[in-house]
């Protein structure tokens, strides 16, 4: 009789416990279902140390809530886009394209999946030409091209001799032309006499034709070298340090380059990646809108700076940054 009463008592109890256990997760409530987001790099890759090195780094955030699950899938060339879109559609809650090269694909592959999220990253809505599923994560790069113009423009005024810095892009895209158009326009103003140049290697990928790039420039007198080309930037900020100039790296905080890197552009692309995982995990993800990340909301802003910039240099550099957060400086968008 005994034996018989402390069975259903125990089950009762086990399914208290379950039930408790169940309502908790890691102190959070538990999320009612899984949310599964895949997230496409461009052809840059993972090893770019920047760009698609920090969309990964968001993914990898946003994995540890409770409730997501991710996935990467890596492009090794534009020809992969699509097919990883349709993968990705097929199995995925929210997917997230990375690059400016893949917008028309995430609008094809969005239409053709109307209940799943997409998302890209430097793709505005109107450029994807997709539907209520699409939301486009921007970012205003000319303000943190401007911020690293301004403090390039003010060190090579200081040191005195020839006053000329120089930009390598990759690919001739709106992020990238912003970066430079923001870059230019701030040493002008922090330096009348500074002459600037830039050119495209045609590639993100190709270290040897931005390394080329950049010998061509410093050649011509530059004293500083913003990378604007991902992982192929890498070899102009080799370029750089071989000819003992001054590297500017891109995206990430590229500081740990060595002692040649004067400071970063930052742009925070995990992020932005992050805070599209976490919107469509809380169901407030809306389509058909463009999320812009600026220096005002920490979106963009100056990495690391070398310890041998004089702090006064800095200093005026962070005044800049305080004007563009306000909206008292408005650098351009296009060179």
């Amino acid at each position: 009789m005994k034996a018989r009463q402390w069975i259903p008592w125990t089950t009762a109890a086990l399914v208290a416990a379950l039930a408790v256990a169940g309502a908790s997760y890691g102190g959070a409530t538990a999320p009612k279902k899984t949310i599964k987001v895949a997230v496409i790099t461009d052809i840059g890759g993972l090893n770019d140390h920047g760009f698609n090195q920090l969309a990964n780094k968001g993914r990898l955030r946003a994995d540890k809530l409770p409730g997501v699950e991710t996935r990467i899938f890596t492009s090794k060339s534009g020809s992969d886009y699509i097919p990883n879109l349709l993968a990705a559609a097929q199995s995925y809650d929210l997917v997230i394209g990375v690059g400016f090269l893949m917008t028309k694909d995430v609008g094809t592959v969005s239409k053709r999946f109307p209940n799943v999220k997409f998302a890209g990253v430097d793709e505005a809505v109107a450029d994807i030409e997709g539907g209520p599923n699409v939301r486009g994560l921007q970012f205003k790069e000319q303000e943190a091209g401007c911020l690293v113009g301004d403090l390039a423009a003010r060190v090579v005024k200081a040191k005195g001799g020839t006053q000329a810095i120089s930009a390598v892009g990759g690919q001739k895209v709106p992020a990238v032309d912003r970066f430079i158009a923001g870059y230019q326009f701030c040493a002008k103003k922090a330096n009348p006499k500074i002459k600037t140049s830039f050119g495209y290697s045609q590639s993100f990928t190709d270290t040897a034709k931005c390394k080329e790039l950049a010998l061509n420039q410093i050649a011509a007198g530059s004293q500083v070298v913003f990378a604007v080309a991902g992982g192929c930037g890498l070899g102009s900020l080799d370029a750089a340090k071989e000819k003992k100039k001054w590297g500017i790296g891109v995206d990430a905080d590229q500081a740990y380059l060595g002692p040649h890197i004067l400071t970063s552009a930052l742009k925070r692309v995990d992020n932005a990646v992050y805070q599209a995982v976490q919107l469509a995990r809380n169901g407030k993800f809306k389509g058909g809108v463009d999320q812009t990340f600026t220096a005002k909301n920490g979106g963009v802003g100056l990495g690391k700076v070398s310890p041998k910039v004089p702090k006064k240099l800095v200093a005026q550099t962070q005044a800049v940054l305080k004007k563009l957060a306000s909206g008292k400086l408005k650098p351009p968008a296009t060179p």
